[in-house]
């Protein structure tokens, strides 16, 4: 078997620079965002192009973890790598394939001039919890969110 790597999925300006692992990382997408649209590819596109991109750990042609993540330049933390999605394919979990993609993630930022890296989690998610605290995450402050009525 072959051994597991970082795919970058997207190229630094958002493009699909690897249409295939965009496909394949659908389902181990879906497992944290079940409510994506019926049209992946497309709504990923947008957020690609908002800035958003994609990597992820494959083994052979297989996906194992996928991270979706952006620069922020804010006023309280300078640059942050922001992690808008972080998820390990639930068959594959404690294997060692999250905390390659996180290591990713933490070299990316350093390489692009990051203070932080950053990310929400919702509060039922304690396994999660448990590996970024693990890594060496804390939780400085509350998120707070307000639904917009149209």
């Amino acid at each position: 078997m072959a051994l597991p790597e970082v795919v970058e999925v997207t190229g630094p300006a958002g493009e699909v620079a690897a249409p295939e692992w965009l496909a394949r990382a659908e389902g181990v997408h879906r497992q944290l965002r079940p409510d994506l649209p019926a049209d992946y590819a497309a709504r990923l596109r947008v957020v690609f192009a908002n800035g958003g991109r994609m990597a992820a750990v494959a083994e052979g042609e297989e996906v194992r973890a996928v991270a979706l993540w952006r620069l922020i330049e804010n006023t309280y933390e300078g640059r942050r790598l922001y992690v808008d999605d972080l998820v390990t394919d639930a068959a594959q979990r404690s294997q060692g394939f999250g905390k390659m993609l996180f290591d990713w993630l933490q070299a990316k930022a350093l390489l692009l001039g990051c203070d932080v890296i950053a990310l929400d989690s919702g509060v039922q998610r304690a396994g999660a919890h448990k590996f970024y605290f693990r890594e060496g995450m804390h939780v400085p402050s509350f998120c707070f969110r307000k639904v917009i009525d149209k």
